[in-house]
């Protein structure tokens, strides 16, 4: 459900109007319970925040985070290989497949499963080089 528009008038500051007024104590408490290390400020209408250059170490919390998402991307790739391979077992075991087509099928998703790692390492390392530069 929406509750609000958000518009981005200078490269440090995020607008977010919400369409019912009465939200806006709402959706301030939930952007200061989510830890992103700013502070709401509200007219009454809109609330604004404002987000500080990033410190050094902060740069630094962001490529680690960036590494855990990256590597809880590589996991859940490996975990879909790793069910589409029993699906694959299965259906050579019930007669559906041969094995021919059973390793043909594994090495094709084996060749999906690489491609999508190395797309999730550069999207990785792309965001890295980003936080990275001054």
């Amino acid at each position: 459900q929406q509750l609000a528009s958000m518009s981005v008038p200078e490269p440090r500051l995020l607008v977010v109007q919400p369409f019912d007024r009465n939200a806006i104590p709402a959706i301030e408490k939930a952007i200061l319970a989510s830890d992103l290390g700013i502070t709401p400020s509200n007219d009454g209408q809109v609330i604004r925040l404002a987000f500080p250059p990033l410190t050094e170490e902060r740069r630094k919390d962001l490529i680690k985070a960036v590494h855990h998402r990256g590597e809880e991307a590589r996991v859940a790739v490996r975990n879909t290989r790793r069910h589409a391979k029993e699906e694959l077992e299965r259906l050579e075991r019930e007669g559906a497949i041969s094995e021919d087509d059973l390793v043909r099928s594994e090495k094709e998703l084996q060749k999906l499963t690489d491609k999508h790692i190395a797309m999730v390492d550069e999207v990785v390392a792309h965001k890295e080089q980003e936080l990275k530069e001054i």
